[in-house]
């Protein structure tokens, strides 16, 4: 047993956001039931990434649209709409990523659907919240990272605003509203009600930024420093950066610059004894750790400095990962499954449960294909 089994999952979100959060909570045992728009169906299911498509669906559909049913409704239509309103009065949660104020004409926003189940637990995500001049731009992952400030930490100083190759709007906030439904879902268990929980794309990357915001908000002389080669974080002083070597890349995290100088043999980085000047003269000392660094291999660094303590790790590439034997140890994919043409291998859920790694190999539903789940 699951820790969410038994309990019923109505979905009425498209793209990633709100479908990460429905993935998450089948992951953990729920029923998933998919409602989606007649004919084209959830609009992720033609998105494709690298051009990969499997039985008429696009990869990342399939991906994290596992382990769901899908129904086929047209709200506009009065039928369909109470078919769908019936599947809400028994749910246990309702996740929505219309617009906001979208929903409350078919009497779905959170206002109608607690009318007519007060247990449920109503989650919503936007692009920006429903207040303020952004409210109805595209709740889109690289606007959001455009527009939070992210996509200035990222690269060295001399780049461009450089936005993170992964949709890490979208995912961070699924992860949110997973949390936030997972919380009211506790308080239901107490208190026998419902609740809303609200999420937005903006607010998700604002909290993850919270690390080097926090000290900007409290210095607005403090922008971002990106180092000019090297760096690895804004605010974080030397020798925090990744290195070139003579045949790869090394990542090292915090620690006395001094110590690592002795480690690597330059004599130069003893000078800098005051943790102050770590930050201070942060690029002349990144300077100094690379030509260092590039005049041997990966691998006879990693054998210098993991014995000694020094944090440090092999910079790797997918292809490299994938058959790292640390990669396999954590058995992090899964073959799942499909309803006609071959399988395909997809990550798993990263939550153990009673020491249990939890998979889900049955894939991605075809648009409509449990037609009985509005019954």
């Amino acid at each position: 047993m699951r820790p969410l089994d038994g309990l019923l999952v109505v979905e009425l979100s498209q793209f990633l956001a709100g479908p990460s959060a429905a993935l998450r909570l089948a992951d953990l045992g729920a029923r998933v039931v998919k409602v989606e728009r007649p004919i084209t169906g959830d609009a992720s299911r033609q998105l494709t990434l690298a051009n990969q498509v499997m039985d008429q669906d696009s990869v990342l559909f399939q991906t994290i649209n596992r382990n769901k049913e899908s129904v086929v409704a047209d709200l506009k239509d009065p039928a369909d709409l109470a078919r769908v309103q019936e599947l809400v009065r028994r749910a246990d949660v309702m996740i929505q990523t219309f617009r906001p104020g979208a929903l409350g004409r078919f009497g779905l926003d959170y206002a109608g659907a607690a009318s007519l189940n007060p247990r449920l637990v109503y989650a919503s995500v936007s692009g920006y919240g429903d207040v303020g001049p952004w409210t109805n731009k595209p709740g889109q992952d690289l606007l959001v990272q455009a527009l939070s400030g992210i996509a200035w930490l990222n690269g060295h100083g001399a780049d461009p605003p450089l936005p993170l190759g992964v949709s890490v709007a979208d995912m961070f906030a699924g992860a949110l509203l997973t949390q936030g439904i997972l919380a009211c879902l506790c308080r239901r268990g107490i208190t026998g009600r419902g609740g809303l929980v609200e999420v937005s794309l903006m607010e998700a990357v604002i909290d993850l930024q919270f690390e080097t915001f926090t000290a900007f908000l409290n210095d607005h002389t403090l922008l971002p420093s990106r180092a000019s080669d090297h760096g690895a974080n804004a605010y974080s002083a030397a020798p925090y950066g990744v290195y070139e070597t003579s045949d790869g890349y090394l990542a090292i995290a915090m620690g006395p610059v001094p110590r690592l100088g002795v480690l690597i043999g330059v004599d130069e980085l003893l000078a800098y004894e005051e943790p102050s000047s770590w930050f201070e003269r942060r690029e002349e000392i990144l300077q100094l750790i690379a030509n260092r660094l590039r005049r041997a291999t990966t691998r006879h660094w990693l054998d210098l400095l993991e014995p000694a303590d020094v944090w440090c790790a092999e910079v790797l590439d997918w292809s490299r990962l994938v058959g790292h034997e640390g990669f396999n140890a954590l058995e992090l994919t899964q073959n799942v499954t499909r309803p006609a043409g071959p399988s395909m291998t997809a990550t798993r859920c990263p939550i153990r449960i009673d020491g249990e790694i939890l998979k889900s190999p049955l894939g991605a539903p075809r648009l409509g294909q449990n037609r009985g789940g509005l019954e």
